[in-house]
């Protein structure tokens, strides 16, 4: 188990208050060279509670040589973060998904500039209780039990009839159907409905874009993947989602749910999350105020901690994601070299 790992996504529970300081750039390992910085002022970062851990923990590798730089880093959800972002309220946007055409459009019309900056990849996992022999579930269970037409099922074998209907395998018991999973203000809510083709069958089907691109609205909804992890863990049908890392570190507390999109039944892992073969998988990202990076050293210094190698390797293996591959890495750094040039 990631001690640290552990640590961080702990005190993922609640807005993360760090007092932390910028390290200088340029000197090799990140800022950690033990030897203070110098720089000072106040750094907010807000959005994805799936990227909410790895941004804590370069604040905290970050702390170690710069003390004097106040980082606040909290999640409430990628939508409410860019909407936080766009209105000039925070330097740094965590994302679990990239920004959408109205959200890019509010920060056009307030003058928000930013960069881009992908800086891991992650499986949305499937999870149900242990009790729940549930090992695979396809696209068509999926629709099924999570997608709009399946509003009203109290039961997992109230899907049945219609997982047939939409090409899924069903056949399932007649227990208790319990779901928690992210809310609509959560960029894993809007990945997880695109990447498993819960939108396309709901268009297929002759539902409105709108309606289709929609969990079932009788579920329990909850920002805070911690809270989704304690529901599985506590109901023995119990069913949702949340980012790998929690699902990893929830242990033998839930059983991770392989997914079938035509091609078998493939579970998250490092490898499959890697190699996309994982149907589940996506990027995860940070935004950033380029006119901030401008005029303060110490989110220029900060960000240059989360491009080192000990952002985008160590920080997002510890808490339980997978890194980029080298070409996706230095495409990144390409990125903000134009910005911080």
């Amino acid at each position: 188990m990631r001690t640290r790992g552990s640590r961080v996504l702990v005190a993922g529970l609640g807005a993360l208050a760090l007092a932390v300081t910028a390290c200088s750039s340029g000197d090799g390992d990140g800022g950690r060279s033990g030897e203070p910085s110098g720089l000072t002022g106040t750094i907010t970062i807000s959005g994805s509670s799936t990227v909410q851990p790895i941004s804590a923990l370069v604040a905290e590798l970050f702390n170690e040589s710069n003390p004097d730089v106040a980082i606040s880093v909290d999640g409430p959800g990628t939508g409410d973060g860019f909407a936080l972002f766009c209105a000039g309220q925070t330097d740094v946007s965590d994302a679990s998904r990239p920004i959408e055409q109205e959200e890019a459009d509010a920060c056009a019309s307030n003058g928000i500039e930013y960069v881009e900056l992908e800086v891991g990849f992650d499986g949305i996992t499937v999870v149900t209780n242990p009790q729940n022999p549930v090992e695979c579930l396809t696209t068509g269970d999926l629709y099924a039990l999570f997608g709009p037409e399946s509003e009203g099922f109290a039961s997992w074998a109230d899907a049945n009839a219609l997982a047939g209907e939409v090409g899924g395998g069903g056949g399932f018991a007649d227990q208790p159907l319990q779901i928690t999973a992210p809310g609509q203000e959560s960029g894993t809510y809007d990945a997880f409905i695109e990447l498993s083709g819960i939108a396309d069958l709901g268009v297929e089907r002759g539902l409105s874009e709108q309606d289709a691109e929609a969990l079932r609205k009788d579920y329990q909804a909850s920002p805070n993947d911690n809270v989704i992890i304690q529901a599985i863990e506590g109901l023995p049908s119990a069913l949702g989602f949340v980012g790998y890392a929690y699902a990893e570190e929830a242990g033998e507390g839930v059983r991770e749910v392989a997914v079938d999109a035509g091609s078998g039944c493939v579970a998250p892992g490092e490898a499959t999350i890697a190699d996309a073969s994982y149907p589940l998988s996506r990027s995860l990202y940070i935004y950033v105020n380029t006119a901030t990076v401008a005029e303060s050293p110490a989110l220029a210094a900060f960000v240059d901690t989360y491009l080192s190698d000990v952002g985008l390797s160590e920080a997002v293996a510890e808490v339980g994601y997978v890194p980029l591959p080298a070409d996706r890495i230095e495409t990144t750094r390409s990125a903000w070299e134009g910005v911080a040039a």
